[in-house]
């Protein structure tokens, strides 16, 4: 079994099938508009990014392509270990064991952080936020992304999931802390129906993925999500 830092907060989806979330990696966002977001609020250009809670390192060659520097920070040992494997030809790319509450970085060495779906989700997460004002540069961006249970198909169902989930309350704590949220409609596109149902089962329990797969014919899924942001 693999070595998890203390402190981390579980996900059991990438955790538990890293090969079905890469499956779900690949289909998300086909058309690049979070990334677009991004590059329009702060590049990353020739910056110090951190991507934290970084999975087996999806995006950590997407940053390494422009960025000076890139360190991806990983609670579970085997997905950090899958990650350097990833980037073993990036001669510009760490990968560090370590959770968002206590980041293995000096102060003030960083540009821009990118968290998707890690950790930030609302209260509760201010102890990863002290973290983030620790090792931001004066003038740096925090990019933190998460759902919008609000709109979308996969909103209602993350609503029917978990039915007691508060938008609002999450929205006020963001804002009380300094962020501001950038509503985005992406989408989901698969290549086939069998990868569709895969990150179904993993991302909700049997019952429901069974359901929503019933209801919901194609490879696309439209999904919307909130780009939290705040310059430091």
């Amino acid at each position: 079994m693999a070595d998890v830092v203390r402190g981390a907060v579980p996900s059991p989806n990438i955790w538990n099938s890293p090969q079905v979330y890469e499956v779900e990696n690949r289909a998300v966002d086909p058309d690049g508009l979070i990334e677009a977001t991004m590059r329009r609020l702060h590049p990353w250009a020739g910056a110090n990014v951190l991507d934290l809670g970084c999975g087996t390192g999806f995006h950590l060659p997407l940053f390494a392509r422009e960025a000076t520097r890139v360190v991806g920070v990983e609670p579970h040992s085997g997905l950090a270990a899958a990650a350097r494997r990833r980037v073993a030809h990036l001669t510009n790319v760490t990968v560090r064991d370590g959770a968002a509450q206590a980041l293995p970085l000096p102060d003030a060495s960083v540009d821009v952080v990118h968290a998707r779906w890690a950790y930030f989700f609302g209260p509760g997460c201010e102890p990863g936020l002290a973290e983030l004002a620790r090792v931001l540069r004066r003038g740096g961006t925090a990019f933190l992304i998460d759902n919008d249970a609000t709109r979308s198909t996969f909103g209602g169902w993350f609503r029917r999931w978990l039915p007691d989930y508060n938008p609002g309350k999450v929205e006020r704590f963001w804002a009380r802390h300094g962020f501001t949220r950038e509503p985005l409609l992406i989408r989901w596109l698969f290549e086939r129906r069998a990868d569709l149902a895969a990150v179904l089962r993993i991302e909700f329990p049997a019952e429901l993925a069974e359901a929503f797969l019933a209801e919901h014919p194609g490879l696309e899924v439209d999904y919307a999500i909130n780009l939290w942001h705040r310059n430091y």
